[in-house]
């Protein structure tokens, strides 16, 4: 028969952490540790495998009934209780355990096996009858929650959620006792709230909580396994790239508990600073209370150590010192920084789960850094360990200091993400994602978050909550996604009904703006300024780029218009401009008035003399980015677009125009409109306009030329190469092949060597590659239009298909974002080797704006390109996925 249930229990494991895909990770790493001798409540793991099965067929495979029932008689025998026995009962708690950690995102039940008769078994064992009613009122808000709400969609509402009329339960009894905590109530006040939780239940799903301890285990499991297509698992999954087809384990445990009164315990911890990376064992920790409450925010936990009266280790020394040694082994063992939940419970300590700790993008680059020099990970191990989301992260904007110098902040909270966001805010996350979807910045603002609420913390700029710590919910996703947060900011009092939060005397509504300090906790009022950090000071950041492009076996150029981006390339590593757009720098106010006297010219004489006056500017903008890349190749594109793009489209913007060059609407809107094509995409574009306006290519070299030589006079190392745009015929390269030769024999700078090359953006350009390379220095792969020409799709235009697509698997993705290895990529590959058939010493580049991302450039750097070109900020990034394949 096959095994669908691996045991763990007292020091030995079925399973072990290389189970990963059978196990999940949190079963996978229950058995390590059971196998490595550290305190694990006892239980059992159901494979990956049963959810899938479960998930295509609606039940439950044959036999595994049986090893269920097996699996509770090791456990029951070990433990010497019984499931379901009301003297002495065991309880279970059931938890979802995916291959990739899905922090939140599917179910949870704790204290099954509780109900009227095991109650008053457990009153009599322990003695502890607050203890009891508190476990049990946690199980009645789980099971009504997960198992009769959400698992079963026959109760869907849009009216309040059980869990919420339950909340508010506890809130008005809180309220009428003056209680701040929810360990302040009494056993009575508890049994009493149990009663009416019960009555609640009844109400409102017309049958009452099952007793059958049993039925509650069946129905915690199949919640579980529904929860692996609940909508908040599914937006996560699409968020994180995880495949539908996973599943999910069920991990179930014997309960062990943290809310047994002031000897018992439960906390969150780091191995290391998951916001700095410092090494320093780190996290938070609640006396008398269960995992649930520090995870979820409801109440703000205490330090785990700070020094203070008030941290674990003064509170339990021996528990933390033992603590403390599991947490080093536990690091050493997986050579990573861990992320722990321990329980104790009457002052024994008990690890609930181990699993590689998400961190911010200083972190983990600190901590890669770091355990590189501790020799724990070989450079490539280091390499691999950071993500290009990490990276990103570490160049978020942050505020202006010269804008908040004399500002003072009107709320502070616990940095839980990094960098600063400025948005209006809201206090519901289905309104930051509509919000989100219009296109505006949105900041959201909660209690608390939970899991239901991650499709608007992905929509919204940055997470501001006034509970919860450091290891809370919204701190353990934001640092997970590297978005802005700061969490247990009590400075603010949130009113979600009339939505608003207030201040001192200071009231923020839905809608105003305010802007986050990540870094510092800070909330201020207002919308201020965000500006780039100065990575060229970041050490960690330079250290990891010189260990990147060590080891990185092509070069990253960039996309650059300007001698501001081409500095801030040049500071993030690139090694030379892959492509200078001079088309973007025609729309200054001054330029497009002479290219559009250009257009408009009725003679050859007027438009040579229009486009003349176009040189000074344009030899102005090629002498600054040449001089900004000294000694680094500057690859400039001749002009693309076609020349309406340049032309007003209103009628009072035509009149103005018509006015300016004294002639009339009429004739003007006829020019405009005889210039106007159907499809300008395909249309008199790029070389094709340049063979029909041969004018522009001769003012655009001799710009190139004469920048070039007045930097070789000063003493610097100009090296330009112009790209000829959109050639798709061997001729129409030659054409311009010999113009821009002509010019730069006239200046005498053949010594400068100026490479001409093409953009290769046509399929049929592709295929004749090997013609191409045979004239031409250099080709450059132009994959956003090329991606346009093979599959026939407008980029413009695909938002009104594309989706659709997507979402039916007919595209596994957007072949905009990531390039297309099939077809693009194939052509890609015939044109690279036909070049080098033709040309051995061609150089082949790519500059759409696949050249940034990670996947495209894996199947580039298989295909045999020279270097990739990306935009400034994804450098870095192009280069630690370089060095991580090489």
């Amino acid at each position: 028969m096959k095994k669908y249930i691996y045991t763990f229990i007292n020091g030995s494991a079925e399973g072990s952490a290389l189970m990963n895909h059978t196990l999940g990770g949190k079963g996978a790493n229950l058995a390590e540790m059971t196998n490595l001798g550290i305190p694990v409540p006892p239980g059992f793991t159901i494979s990956t495998e049963v959810c899938t099965f479960y998930m295509k067929h609606k039940k439950f495979p044959s036999g595994f009934k049986k090893q269920l029932n097996s699996a509770i008689l090791k456990i029951e025998q070990y433990m010497n209780k019984k499931f379901g026995c009301h003297k002495n009962p065991l309880l279970f708690s059931v938890r979802s355990g995916a291959r990739q950690s899905m922090p939140g995102m599917m179910e949870t039940v704790l204290n099954i096996g509780l109900n009227d008769d095991t109650l008053r078994g457990l009153v009599q064992k322990t003695d502890n009858a607050q203890f009891v009613y508190d476990s049990y009122r946690r199980l009645l808000m789980m099971y009504a929650d997960v198992v009769m709400e959400k698992s079963n969609p026959l109760y869907s509402t849009t009216n309040d959620s059980i869990r919420e009329e339950l909340d508010l339960l506890l809130e008005k009894l809180k309220y009428q006792y003056s209680y701040k905590r929810d360990s302040d109530l009494t056993d009575s006040q508890l049994i009493n709230l149990c009663n009416l939780y019960q009555k609640k239940i009844k109400s409102k799903f017309k049958q009452n909580f099952p007793q059958d301890p049993y039925e509650q285990l069946w129905g915690a499991i199949n919640a579980v396994f529904q929860s692996w297509n609940g909508k908040r698992a599914i937006d996560y999954r699409k968020i994180e790239n995880i495949p539908d087809d996973w599943g999910t384990a069920v991990n179930v445990q014997c309960m062990v508990f943290g809310n047994m009164g002031n000897t018992s315990a439960t906390g969150v911890a780091f191995t290391r600073n998951p916001s700095t990376g410092e090494k320093k064992f780190f996290g938070e920790w609640l006396k008398n209370a269960q995992g649930e409450d520090v995870v979820a925010g409801i109440r703000t936990p205490l330090p785990i150590i700070d020094n203070s009266k008030h941290d674990l280790k003064s509170q339990f020394p021996k528990l933390y010192k033992e603590l403390d040694e599991i947490q080093k082994n536990l690091e050493l063992h997986y050579k990573e920084m861990q992320d722990l939940e321990f329980t104790i419970e009457e002052g024994k300590l008990w690890l609930l789960q181990t699993r590689t700790g998400k961190r911010n993008g200083t972190a983990a680059i600190k901590i890669a850094l770091d355990m590189y020099k501790e020799k724990l990970h070989s450079k490539k191990q280091l390499l691999a360990k950071i993500s290009p989301s990490h990276i990103n992260e570490i160049l978020l904007p942050t505020i202006n200091p010269q804008e908040i110098n004399n500002m003072n902040p009107i709320a502070s909270g616990l940095p839980a993400g990094p960098g600063s966001a400025t948005g209006e805010i809201v206090f519901h996350p289905n309104t930051a994602e509509q919000l989100y979807n219009e296109g505006k910045n949105v900041i959201l603002v909660r209690k608390e978050t939970s899991p239901e609420d991650v499709h608007g913390m992905y929509a919204a700029k940055a997470i501001l909550t006034s509970r919860g710590g450091m290891t809370s919910h919204a701190a353990l996703v934001a640092r997970g996604w590297g978005k802005c947060c700061i969490v247990g900011c009590n400075d603010i009092e949130i009113n979600e009904k009339n939505k608003l939060f207030k201040v001192g005397n200071r009231i923020i509504k839905e809608g105003d703006w305010i802007t986050l300090n990540g870094t510092t906790g800070h909330v201020y009022n207002g919308q201020l300024p965000l500006i780039q950090p100065q990575i060229s000071k970041n050490k960690l950041f330079n250290n990891l780029l010189s260990i990147s492009k060590s080891e990185a076996k092509i070069n990253v150029r960039t996309n650059a218009d300007s001698p501001q981006d081409a500095k801030k390339a040049y500071e993030l590593g690139a090694t030379g401009i892959g492509l200078c757009r001079t088309e973007h720098m025609f729309f200054d106010p001054q330029r497009i008035k002479e290219i559009r006297k250009m257009i408009i010219a009725n003679s050859l004489e007027d438009r040579k003399k229009a486009i003349m006056k176009l040189l000074p500017f344009q030899k102005n903008d090629f002498y600054n980015i040449l001089k900004t890349m000294n000694g680094k190749p500057v690859t400039i594109r001749l002009l693309d677009p076609p020349l309406h793009e340049f032309l007003p489209t209103t009628k009072s913007q035509i009149q103005d125009l018509a006015n300016d060059f004294n002639i009339s609407y009429k004739q003007l809107h006829a020019k405009i409109h005889t210039l106007h094509e159907s499809n300008p995409m395909l249309g008199h574009r790029g070389c094709r306009l340049a063979i029909t306006y041969p004018e522009i290519t001769q003012m655009q070299t001799t710009a190139i030329v004469q920048a070039a030589k007045q930097l070789l006079k000063e003493g610097f190392k100009p090296h330009p190469e112009i790209m000829i745009p959109l050639v798709g015929s061997i001729g129409e390269f030659i054409q311009q092949k010999n113009l821009i030769t002509n010019i730069i024999n006239q200046y005498s700078l053949q010594k400068l060597n100026i490479k001409i090359g093409t953009m290769i953006e046509l399929p049929r350009a592709c295929l004749i590659a090997d013609k191409i390379a045979k004239l031409a220095d250099f080709i450059s792969f132009g994959t956003n239009d090329l991606t346009q020409t093979t599959f026939g799709f407008s980029r413009d235009d695909i938002g009104t298909f594309m989706p659709e697509y997507i979402s039916q698997k007919i595209i596994k993705q957007d072949p905009f974002q990531v390039l297309d290895a099939e077809g693009v990529g194939e052509l890609i590959k015939i044109a690279i080797k036909k070049s080098k058939s033709s040309n051995k010493k061609i150089k082949l580049g790519i500059c759409g704006e696949h050249g940034g991302d990670p996947e495209s450039i894996k199947f580039l750097y298989n295909a045999g390109v020279h270097y990739v070109s990306c935009s400034p900020f994804r450098v870095p990034i192009a280069y630690l996925t370089l060095a991580q394949i090489a």
